[in-house]
């Protein structure tokens, strides 16, 4: 009967604990959010209702976006900016939070249309690399073969990197999304994808497959094609 009861309170704690701290949570979050701007519409505003600081802040971002879009706003960021590297302290924290924001913004980009393997920067050595497009113009009428456009960035940044152009033919497609692989990237090594051992068997001398057909090796639903072009 004892042995009955731990296991019904530890049941409980296994569902009553992920629900308790996704509230306690989203509580401080929502309450952080709501003091931008309420405590302040609280003392001068005779009108006032709870979540109005958080609608509030919305449409402050959302005018701040408009705003920074044009040529007029981006020059007054990058002035701003400019101003914010200068101050020894303070460079430090404001670098750190915009390269957390450019890296979840550049995980979301859609120009990284699937996640390959490449021999870089030298060969036998393989490196992560994200394709943006196949190579267009003046490069590709110099080249005797097709050739991708690939980033490969580096680590723990992956906002900083290099730019490739490499044959269609030393590129290995790879499974893991793009958020995979940026996850493994900014860990160094740490977070392994489990779809990473399929890197072992290309590498084994198993066929690659072509970028242009890596929806075969995909999961269902993840593949990207690659539009084919001059």
């Amino acid at each position: 009967m004892r042995r009955r009861l731990k296991k019904y309170f530890v049941t409980g704690l296994l569902v009553v604990i992920p629900i308790g701290g996704t509230y306690l949570v989203l509580a401080t979050f929502l309450k952080f959010l709501e003091s931008f701007l309420g405590d302040f519409l609280k003392n001068y505003s005779r009108f006032y209702i709870p979540g109005m600081g958080i609608a509030t802040l919305i449409i402050f971002i959302f005018l701040i976006g408009f705003f920074t879009s044009n040529f007029i706003g981006r020059k007054i960021v990058g002035l701003w900016e400019g101003i914010m590297v200068r101050v020894p302290l303070v460079k430090n924290i404001y670098m750190a939070f915009k390269h957390v924001i450019d890296t979840v913004s550049l995980q979301s980009k859609e120009h990284f249309s699937r996640v390959v393997l490449v021999e870089f920067p030298r060969e036998g050595v393989y490196s992560i690399a994200f394709v943006t497009g196949v190579t267009k113009g003046e490069v590709q009428n110099l080249t005797d073969e097709r050739v991708i456009n690939v980033y490969v960035p580096t680590t723990p940044n992956p906002t900083s990197g290099y730019f490739l152009f490499v044959p269609e033919s030393k590129i290995i497609p790879l499974s893991m999304s793009v958020e995979e692989a940026m996850k493994m990237i900014i860990s160094g090594g740490l977070y392994t994808p489990t779809h990473v051992e399929a890197i072992k068997k290309h590498v084994k001398g198993k066929e690659i497959a072509s970028i242009t057909e890596v929806d075969k090796v995909q999961p269902e639903g993840t593949a990207t094609k690659v539009p084919h072009g001059g």
